[in-house]
């Protein structure tokens, strides 16, 4: 069959066919879940001419689209508009009578609901457009090549799961009479509360918790974060992760306490265990924000390889231990981003259709290096590849400069001059190792670093290539300059 090269996770083997008797049900692709990485993937086995069924259980879109960062998004801007307002108008040299401005709480709720909407009907728009079958109920793998979906049985070729994950839950003293009451949420719930509450407890410093934080302070609520670790979202660069705390205590309502132990839950109460002594903390409700666990109900029984978190195993192919089955996004274990689980879903179709002799589909694979992360705080986190803080616990060599924003004049029109841009390059060939962002703007910038490390670009080309004035991007543009000179003069 052509097409079929050497590929870095094995021999690209033709896909056993599998014929059964009734072909009406048989497709070449079936996807389990519909969300951000189902629905992609979903239409691109079919774009590259794969007959191709879905099944989605709950909500089109998955957890992103409909519980997840497009809800709690359009919060953060709705929270965002009204601290600028009622806080920050007067040094734009715009007079507000404050005691006019009202969070209403409903409309905020219904453009929420709105933007989903809109969302999750385009991606049912999507699929139909393509011609992708959808199903809709609770899918179980009774072997590689069937599933079964409200008692009616589907065969495929090849089968990709893309279940999702949901959030982790407490199991302490008091937990469930709490939950039951309604005053331990999850995420889930946090989107939905039925009015703004006056106090909140956050358990847990991650991104999630940290951006209903913001969400819920911009709107005048008192929060209080109990972390376990001494610092707040961990997984950043220290310098970057105290930058952003810094930032988010300075702006009020938000105390946060480190070193705690949470011991149980009582009618409107935490009780946690910090150096040693006991304390308990009041308020309207308490969000736990303790991770995420995967979903892999239905896919039990046929002998997937798992790790110890119950993880489905892949390669850089999205390829499981069992022939023609695929996993991708959040059930994959590897990170649980939305836009990991998008690109994952191209990989594996593509994977598939050159397996079924399709010369024209792309031989791509995953490379985690690459991959942007991203916290919708305000001022906002973006960063890809590596930290400063690995690059030292590894040994390896590097160079490293920072440009704040304080010095560039689109940030100082713009009244938001905090952060800077962080660069990290190997010092002999100049090549991009990582790459670091604090603005309100840093979410759409890491772009720019993340195209050029797929492409292999180098600080040089970045130093060289024009970033507009004025903009922010000019930062980006002066720490390449400074690493490429040799000679960066400190700020």
């Amino acid at each position: 069959m052509p097409g079929f090269v050497q590929g870095k996770g094995g021999p690209l083997k033709p896909a056993q066919k599998f014929t059964p008797e009734k072909q009406e049900n048989h497709f070449d692709v079936i996807v389990v879940g519909a969300g951000v990485g189902g629905y992609v993937s979903a239409i691109k086995c079919a774009q590259l001419g794969l007959k191709t069924m879905i099944v989605e259980k709950a909500n089109y879109g998955g957890v992103c689209l409909n519980i997840g960062c497009i809800p709690t998004k359009t919060l953060l801007k709705s929270a965002y508009l009204y601290e600028q307002i009622t806080k920050r108008a007067d040094k734009y040299g715009i007079k507000v009578d404050i005691s006019g401005v009202k969070a209403d709480w409903k409309a905020i709720q219904a453009r929420k609901d709105d933007v989903v909407g809109k969302l999750t009907t385009g991606v049912k728009g999507l699929l139909k457009k393509n011609k992708v079958t959808s199903v809709e109920g609770m899918a179980k793998a009774l072997d590689k090549n069937t599933v079964e979906v409200n008692k009616k049985k589907y065969t495929c070729d090849n089968m990709i799961i893309a279940t999702g994950s949901v959030p982790n839950h407490f199991n302490l003293p008091g937990t469930k009479e709490a939950m039951e009451s309604g005053f331990l949420i999850d995420s889930t719930g946090a989107l939905s509360l039925p009015k703004i509450p006056k106090e909140l407890v956050i358990i847990g410093g991650g991104v999630i918790g940290i951006e209903f934080a913001c969400v819920y302070k911009r709107l005048g609520t008192k929060v209080t974060v109990l972390q376990f670790l001494p610092t707040i979202l961990e997984m950043l660069d220290s310098d970057v992760s105290k930058e952003m705390t810094k930032e988010l205590i300075s702006r009020g309502n938000l105390e946060i306490i480190y070193g705690v132990n949470t011991k149980s839950f009582g009618k409107k109460e935490v009780v946690y265990e910090k150096d040693g002594k006991e304390y308990k903390i009041k308020a309207d409700y308490c969000l736990q924000s303790v991770g995420r666990k995967v979903v892999t109900e239905g896919f039990t029984e046929i002998n997937l390889e798992m790790n110890e978190r119950g993880h489905i195993n892949v390669n850089e192919y999205c390829e499981t231990n069992i022939d023609g089955v695929y996993s991708i996004g959040d059930v994959t274990g590897k990170m649980m981003l939305a836009h990991v689980a998008s690109h994952q879903g191209i990989i594996a179709a593509n994977r598939i259709a050159r397996r079924l002799g399709n010369e024209h589909a792309e031989d791509i694979h995953m490379n985690f290096d690459r991959v942007p992360s991203c916290i919708y705080t305000y001022p906002e986190v973006a960063s890809v590849g590596k930290t400063e803080d690995e690059l030292k616990k590894t040994g390896t060599e590097y160079q490293v400069y920072k440009f704040p924003f304080a010095a560039i004049g689109k940030a100082l029109a713009d009244g938001n001059t905090w952060g800077f841009v962080k660069l990290i390059c190997e010092p002999k060939f100049k090549q991009v190792l990582g790459c670091h962002i604090i603005s309100n703007t840093a979410t759409d910038m890491i772009s720019e670093i993340t195209t050029a490390m797929e492409s292999e670009a180098t600080i040089t080309e970045i130093a060289r290539s024009i970033h507009p004035h004025p903009s922010l991007s000019e930062a980006i543009g002066e720490a390449a300059e400074a690493l490429e000179s040799g000679k960066p003069i400190n700020f």
